[in-house]
């Protein structure tokens, strides 16, 4: 067997052909290595797409309405959000090798698929939505610059744009045009057209700094849409009493949209200038070291747009009327020094946030359609260029920003993209907090200035924003998040990609397993903990399902041991098997763990499983055995034939040597001897073959019954109804019958009495006990005296030469029971409302005899005991495990 260095092979296996998650291999040619460095491919991205419209179309509009005190309070708590989410972003990115699709890659290897593809979803809208909002903005600067009203005003200088809703509409689409033909050329050269719109908008940036120092006073005409309204507003210069007028909040209606503004309207509006932090992380798969660069680029561009936006916030209140704020967005314009600067910045910024949205909608498509989490619908998605440009998904990203241009109105889609960003930051935080909380030994991010209370602000900022910014947009947005994850989780093929939810399960149990004392257990809270040996599994799948009901949420085991030797073997053979059997688990949709052992022989595998089943407190105390119904073996195909239905319930032969000559009767009752030593209850389970459950689930008119046989049957002299063996087997059939599928079930307890043995008063006692132990059953009074008169008349001594041939040797050598005997009891059982078989009966399992040289006949009385009931139990059980306490 060959075994090769993953630390050899690593570097190796990044040149050649990617395998995919089906196993075969991608084919075609793969995409070039990005190119982009961290300024031209994170630090130009980010700074535009957060200055963009908000910096020249809408700082005006927030501090007049907000004024500077909440203005710059916006911004702290902006920043602060977003610095919270920045510090997630960095230490994901710094965590391993980024592909792309940004945070939606992000999101999908440290979550999962669920998780990442509902997320990547709610991102590429985000992205999408962001797009015509920035278009959308465009359109509002050249229509306010060059156009005109058709029904209220005649063409007049550059006055030659006609402003109608589709008008508007089309100047959208033609700008929009320009972006996705950009987006269609590839990454580098948008990177080339950002870099040059950087240094445009820069030195734009510049003359409006200096504009307020050399721009003298000046009275701005105000227009209102279509009517113009005579009054001014005026660039005052700095003066201390126009920042006084500008300190506090002065909300009133937008002039666009007719409605009234508040803090949180106008929040949502100022935090899109924050939303273009992942501009730089949805080109990871474009930059030459994404890990490098992400977290340097995105906190370079936060620091500086951050000192940019607080100083125009205060140059603006120390010099502008508030009325000029509030009625001209476009006034720095009209207070430039030379008023095309601020035009042409315009222009660039928003065109250039459009394409960078657009671009990282694509990239985000087009790594959901790699990843195929929804299959067939995202196929096309993945076509690229030769460059290895995703065109397909640009394209489907730009019908769909098309779409979102109907809205028509940049503050009306302001809030829900607002929303769309924030949710996306929140689970980039989760991302980062639980893969901090799970102790994963593989998160080593080298960026380290995190930690999990950063993420739980950021988490916790986003969604308080939310709720804040528009409540019933919120709210939706959740509940579209909820149902695509819960569909990905039920529609979504298995990745390889490790889910984090398997992390932070681990992290939890095993913290909660070592609080889990078994010194502090109770009987009050004694439930159920099944170890059922199986051999092969899909010969017992009646038997499985019941048992998985039987165990009433307490542990469930299944069992299963392979005779064969490990020196004589190349390799573990239980490693292969352990798929299978968890498919199986999977196939039944049961709560099941599975433990395989290796042993030379059944009992001795039995005993290793019954010591390392379980960990600390949780551990089965209950085994189940399926019967082992073979008798005299005359016939060995019969007896192999019988081996596969009945008695195989617990090992497997890997083919060196007959199944029939590992197993005997002696072995069987010698693993139930163990198994009582081990203090462990026991169950043996007969005719689980022909159960059938849909009896129980869908009666058809007919009552389901449990029947229950407290008295120990192979001891007829006892009187003992209430010991603990009995107990246990009240128990069980109760906590079968608390059971959702069995609720409706009837218990039917059989009260087996002598007519003279003074036991008539059982009956009273034992309803008393049922009602102090809250069981509801109906008791039945059976008359045996015929039947006991057979053990009476056949009763011998230990002694006897015959008793070791006829009749059962008790652990205490006193009392044996007759062939005879046993056969009557079995048709007693049977004569029992015959016209209502029950579903299932539950009879009492003495301890087997301390004498092994019996153990073959001990299973032979058992056998005749329960021949032809139907599916039954046999419990023996050890400990105490009812209370009548509250």
């Amino acid at each position: 067997m060959s075994e090769r260095s993953p630390l050899l092979t690593y570097r190796l296996s990044l040149s050649t052909e990617e395998p995919r998650q089906n196993g075969t291999k991608r084919s075609g040619r793969r995409p070039t290595t990005g190119k982009l460095s961290t300024f031209l491919g994170v630090v130009v991205p980010t700074l535009l797409a957060m200055f963009s419209v908000v910096l020249f179309l809408r700082i005006g509009f927030v501090v007049g309405q907000s004024g500077l005190y909440e203005t710059v309070g916006m911004l702290i708590l902006s920043y602060f959000i977003i610095s919270m989410t920045v510090l997630s972003v960095c230490a994901i990115s710094t965590n391993g090798a980024l592909d792309a699709g940004g945070a939606y890659y992000m999101i999908s290897r440290a979550l999962g698929p669920e998780f990442g593809g509902s997320i990547g979803i709610m991102f590429f809208l985000a992205n999408v939505c962001g797009s015509a909002l920035y278009i959308l903005g465009l359109v509002e600067a050249i229509v306010d610059m060059f156009g005109f009203s058709p029904d209220h005003a005649e063409k007049s200088g550059l006055h030659v744009l006609p402003i109608t809703y589709w008008y508007e509409f089309l100047y959208g689409t033609v700008l929009l045009l320009i972006c996705l033909v950009v987006c269609l050329v590839g990454a580098s050269i948008y990177a080339k057209a950002t870099f040059i719109i950087f240094l445009v908008v820069m030195v734009v940036l510049i003359s409006v700094f200096i504009s307020f120092f050399a721009v003298k006073e000046t009275v701005v005409p105000l227009t209102f849409g279509n009517n113009t309204i005579p009054i001014n507003g005026t660039f005052t210069g700095f003066k201390l009493s126009t920042l006084k007028n500008n300190l506090y909040p002065d909300y009133s209606v937008d002039y666009t949209t007719g409605k009234m503004m508040s803090f949180t309207t106008v929040f949502a509006v100022m935090f899109n200038g924050c939303t273009g932090i992942m501009a730089g992380s949805n080109m990871s798969g474009d930059l030459k070291n994404p890990s490098f660069s992400i977290p340097r680029g995105t906190i370079t561009a936060v620091i500086f747009t951050f000192i940019i936006y607080n100083l125009l916030s205060l140059m603006v209140c120390c010099t502008c009327e508030r009325t000029l704020l509030k009625y001209d967005y476009g006034f720095l314009r009209d207070i430039n020094i030379w008023h095309p600067f601020v035009t042409i910045g315009i222009y660039c910024s928003t065109l250039s946030a459009s394409m960078s949205n657009l671009i990282g909608a694509s990239r985000i498509l087009y790594a959901m359609a790699k990843d195929e989490l929804f299959g067939k619908l995202l196929m096309p998605a993945k076509k690229t260029s030769r460059g290895g440009n995703p065109w397909v998904s640009v394209i489907m990203s730009w019908f769909i920003v098309q779409l979102v241009l109907f809205t028509g109105k940049l503050n009306t889609i302001a809030a829900i993209v607002t929303i769309f960003f924030l949710l996306v930051y929140a689970a980039v935080g989760l991302a980062c907090l639980a893969l901090e909380w799970a102790s994963a030994p593989n998160f080593r991010p080298t960026f380290r200035y995190f930690t999990w209370y950063t993420c739980i602000l950021g988490i916790l900022g986003c969604l308080v924003m939310i709720f804040l910014i528009q409540p019933i947009y919120g709210s939706a947005s959740v509940v579209f998040m909820l149902l695509l994850l819960l569909c990905l989780h039920y529609l979504t093929p298995n990745h390889s990609w490790g889910f984090i939810s398997q992390a932070l399960i681990f992290h939890q149990v095993r913290k909660y397993l070592l609080m889990l004392d078994v010194r502090k257990d109770h009987v009050k809270f004694w439930r159920p903990q099944i170890l059922l040996m199986v051999s092969n599994p899909h010969n017992h799948k009646s038997l499985i399902a019941f048992a998985n009901d039987l165990k009433k949420s307490g542990l469930f085991v299944l069992g299963h041991v392979d005779l064969d030797e490990l020196d004589v073997l190349p390799s573990d053979p239980l490693q292969t098997q352990k798929d299978i059997w968890l498919q199986l688990v999977d196939e039944l949709n049961i709560k099941a763990f599975v433990n395989l052992t290796l042993s030379d022989s059944v009992r001795h595998g039995v005993q290793q499983l019954l010591f390392i089943s379980g960990l600390g407190g949780m551990r089965p105390n209950t085994v189940v055995l399926g019967f082992y119904s073979r008798s005299a073996p005359q016939d060995l195909q019969k007896n192999e034939q019988e081996l596969d239905t009945e008695d195989s319930f617990m090992f497997s032969s890997a083919g060196r040597r007959p199944s029939t000559t590992n197993f005997s009767p002696w072995e069987y009752v010698a693993i139930i001897s163990d198994t009582v030593k081990m203090s462990k209850n026991v169950v043996l389970a007969r005719y689980f073959s022909d159960f059938d459950k849909s009896s129980v689930c869908n009666p058809r008119g007919k009552e389901a019954y449990i029947d229950v046989w407290p008295l120990n049957l192979l001891r007829p002299d006892s009187t003992a109804y209430v010991d603990t063996s009995s107990l246990f087997l009240l128990q069980m059939a109760s906590v079968l019958n608390m059971v959702r599928t069995w609720k409706k079930a009837k218990m039917r307890l059989f009260l087996c009495v002598e007519e003279n043995s003074g036991l008539q008063g059982q009956e009273v006692k034992l309803k008393q006990l049922l009602k102090d132990l809250r069981i509801k059953a109906s008791i039945y009074t059976v008359a045996w005296d015929p039947v006991v008169a057979l053990h009476w008349h056949k009763q011998v001594t230990v002694d006897s030469e015959v008793a070791e041939e006829v009749y059962l040797n008790f652990p205490n050598n006193s009392i044996q029971v007759s062939e005879e005997y046993l056969e009557a009891v079995n048709q007693m059982i049977l004569a029992q409302n015959p016209m209502s078989p029950p579903a299932v009966r539950f009879l009492y399992l003495p301890r087997p005899p301390a004498d092994t040289s019996v153990y073959s006949r001990f299973l032979h009385q058992l056998e005749t005991l329960t021949r032809n009931l139907g599916p039954t139990l046999l419990i023996h059980g050890v400990t105490a495990v009812t209370s009548t306490e509250l």
